[in-house]
Formats: C-alpha cells, sequence, structure tokens
C-alpha cells in the first residue's frame, strides 16, 4: 500500500463520517428538535451551531477537498478511471457540501445567532423559526444526498482499484 492509497483510505473515511453527520442530523437532529415550542428549537439551534465549530469538525467537513486535491494534484498527468472519479467526488462534495454550508447554511445559522431570542415575543420567535427552519432543512437535503453519493462513489472506486488492480 503506498502513501496515495492512505490517503484515499482517510478521504473516504472523513467523506463518510461527514456524509454520517448529515445523515444523522437529518434523521434525528432536525426532526427531534422540531417538536420543541419555537423559542427552543431556535435556542437549540443556536447552541449546536456554536458547538459544531471545533477543530474536529473542520477536520471532517474540509478534509475531503484536501485529501482529494492532493491525490488529484499527484495524479494530474494520469487521466484515468480513476482520477475521473475522483474529480467528480471533489466536484459534488465541494458544490453540495462546502458550497451549499458555506453560502447557505451558514448564512442562516448567522442570521440566527445574532438574535437575542429572549426579546422577541410569541409571534416573532414564529416568524423567525418559518423563515429559518424551512430552508436550513432543505439546503441540508442537498449537503446530505451529496455528501452521501460522494461517500459511495468513493467506495466504488476503491473497489475499482482493489478489484481490477489499477493504479492511482
Amino acid at each position: 500500500m503506498n502513501t496515495q492509497h492512505i490517503v484515499l483510505l482517510v478521504l473516504i473515511v472523513f467523506t463518510g463520517l461527514s456524509a454520517g453527520l448529515c445523515f444523522t442530523w437529518s434523521n434525528a437532529v432536525t426532526p427531534g428538535i422540531g417538536r420543541l415550542d419555537d423559542l427552543g428549537f431556535l435556542k437549540a439551534f443556536q447552541e449546536m451551531n456554536r458547538a459544531i465549530l471545533n477543530p474536529i469538525f473542520f477536520l471532517i467537513f474540509f478534509g475531503p477537498v484536501l485529501l482529494n486535491g492532493i491525490i488529484l494534484y499527484l495524479n494530474r498527468h494520469n487521466l484515468n478511471v480513476i482520477v475521473w472519479l475522483l474529480i467528480v467526488t471533489l466536484v459534488i462534495y465541494f458544490l453540495g457540501v462546502v458550497m451549499v454550508t458555506i453560502f447557505g447554511n451558514v448564512s442562516l445559522n448567522e442570521m440566527l445567532d445574532e438574535i437575542h431570542l429572549c426579546a422577541l415575543d410569541p409571534e416573532e420567535l414564529k416568524s423567525l423559526r418559518e423563515s429559518f427552519e424551512e430552508r436550513w432543512n432543505k439546503l441540508h437535503f442537498v449537503r446530505t444526498v451529496t455528501s452521501t453519493v460522494t461517500f459511495i462513489i468513493l467506495i466504488i472506486t476503491l473497489i475499482k482499484i482493489t478489484t481490477q488492480n489499477l493504479e492511482l
């Protein structure tokens, strides 16, 4: 096993962790806090968005882009099927996870974080939640699907490398 294979394995693990995080958030976290009243929901979202901003999250979240970029750079003169699969996964993950997060979910999170929720009356809380929740969940659905698709393609790539004895 060479260095590129190790980088590929770490890439697959990080992408799988990212996809798992997105799936768990979609499957359990947002439905669970969705059952809370407006103030409880919005406070819970504020706290979760603050808590997730940590070095481990950033490593797992941005790691696939960096690791995929490294592998592609090392193989820039070798445009075989494996490299093309890696290009596809990089594009899907970057656009569907990273860019959707930065330009969609993060802007909503920042908007919510700036609001002192206890100062709002029940109607304002309801309106804020309505403007936040549906849009955030739709954007997050895109992240869940694209991170999962990326993970599946990376698994297929690994299978092709091992069963067809292909080189990186």
